[in-house]
């Protein structure tokens, strides 16, 4: 046993127990008193990701649900499809929920196999539950729940969550079912909410217009999935209610994703010359050299991310040319065909604050890496 001057200090234990697994930071806590004091220390655990598939067996470890008062912050990952990773999730947040007055924020995250869109009923009641005890929750990001989220949920944030800052609800299942009504519920209930992700049904002009109003905190982030049968059909969004919203939030930042399911005619919909547009990504099934050029005519000063996944071809290629030379401010640039050398050659040239960008000149093998700029 080292005497106690040569110790570390409790502090410096904890930034290095802070790095650990779970397995390991229980076997640290294991050793002696003063490692057990700075394993199980609020530094060490105030932000927590857990891995359900490699560090949770079963069953919740009793010194894991000791710890879970210090957690503020929790990114969990699973893998829904596999019935033990999926029963430890559950069990995670539900023994969360019976402690979770100090949680600030929730991430969570599936992996490997997509589950059927409406088989987490079992995995949204523990989302529920959080929810229901998180008084203090500010963030929540359902974003990798491949499972389709409702009114329900919306309407638990609404009434337990008042001081929520984030809420993203933008993930990638085949049914929107969250209401626009429910959304105003949640911006009536939660007045400092910075930043918002939807599908685009469950947008509206009321919407926007409550987010436009003159005592409206500062509304930071919009970003919109247009990838459901129902976001197809959704109501055109005026471009005088985009204008106005910007007027109000100068800094809001608005990220687009179109999905094949958007036919042609909603696409010109949903690209509107008002919307400040910081991030657009084109995965259409039909013309892409269209909405291309209208980001390159009405986006130039707020675009910052473009992602296109499209088939070769001419029209592309003089497209991204255009944008390159009007979006100086692009930061990455990721195209998912084969493009010309003139347009590597356009955006090296136009685009100095360009960083990573995917611009190939030959066919290779997938996946595709993004290169940095050197």
């Amino acid at each position: 046993m080292a005497e106690p001057e040569e110790r570390l200090p409790e502090e410096v234990l904890a930034l290095i127990f802070h790095h650990l697994s779970l397995k390991d930071r229980a076997a640290a806590a294991r050793v002696c008193r003063a490692w057990a004091a700075a394993a199980t220390s609020s530094a060490v655990w105030h932000d927590t990701k857990i891995s359900c598939e490699c560090e949770l067996e079963g069953m919740l470890p009793p010194y894991l649900s000791a710890c879970l008062d210090h957690v503020h912050n929790l990114r969990l990952e699973f893998e829904p499809s596999r019935d033990s990773s999926r029963r430890a999730a559950i069990e995670l947040l539900m023994a969360l929920a019976g402690r979770a007055l100090g949680l600030r924020g929730l991430c969570l995250e599936c992996r490997g196999e997509k589950p059927l869109f409406d088989s987490g009923h079992d995995v949204l009641e523990a989302v529920h539950a959080v929810c229901g005890a998180a008084r203090e929750l500010r963030h929540l990001d359902l974003r990798r729940l491949p499972f389709t989220l409702d009114d329900a949920l919306v309407l638990r944030a609404a009434s337990s969550c008042p001081e929520l800052h984030s809420l993203f609800l933008d993930n990638s299942t085949l049914v929107d079912s969250v209401s626009p009504g429910s959304v105003l519920e949640l911006l009536g209930a939660c007045p400092r909410l910075r930043a918002l992700g939807l599908h685009l049904a469950s947008l509206s002009h009321a919407t926007l217009e409550v987010l436009a109003a003159p005592d409206r905190s500062p509304f930071a982030l919009l970003t919109l999935r247009c990838a459901c049968p129902e976001d197809a059909r959704a109501p055109p969004l005026p471009n005088e209610a985009w204008a106005a919203l910007r007027r109000r939030h100068p800094g809001l930042a608005v990220e687009l994703e179109l999905e094949p399911a958007l036919p042609a005619e909603s696409v010109t919909r949903v690209l509107q010359p008002a919307v400040p547009v910081a991030a657009l990504r084109l995965n259409l099934s039909g013309d892409t050299v269209g909405p291309v050029r209208f980001a390159a005519h009405h986006y130039a000063a707020t675009l910052r991310v473009l992602e296109v996944r499209a088939a070769a071809s001419a029209g592309l290629n003089a497209a991204l040319e255009e944008l390159a030379a009007r979006c100086a401010g692009l930061r990455e640039m990721h195209c998912f065909c084969v493009v010309s050398p003139s347009v590597l050659d356009a955006f090296r040239a136009h685009c100095p604050r360009l960083r990573t960008y995917t611009l190939k000149l030959t066919r290779e093998p997938h996946p595709w890496r993004p290169m940095p700029v050197p």
